[in-house]
């Protein structure tokens, strides 16, 4: 499954992923911070996405009410509900 997602509320424009039998095969954000951007996307390849969502969904950026990593969950999170 293919998911493109608009975040929210954080420093990145997109987030593209792919997940195949439950398992994130890759992730790629536009615009955000370089190196936390491809840090998250590498963490998060060949991880379970129910465990990932688990471990990333609370994560904040300094003052922000979310992160990439939290929005990274979350379109991972909608993409199941679908």
């Amino acid at each position: 499954m293919e998911i493109n997602y608009v975040p929210r509320g954080v420093c990145s424009r997109k987030i593209h992923a792919v997940v195949e039998d439950g398992v994130i095969q890759t992730v790629e954000f536009t615009g955000g911070c370089s190196g936390n951007t491809q840090g998250v996307a590498a963490l998060a390849k060949g991880m379970k996405v129910e465990e990932y969502i688990k471990r990333c969904k609370d994560i904040k950026c300094g003052f922000k009410p979310t992160s990439c990593p939290a929005q990274l969950a979350m379109a991972l999170s909608e993409a199941l509900e679908k």
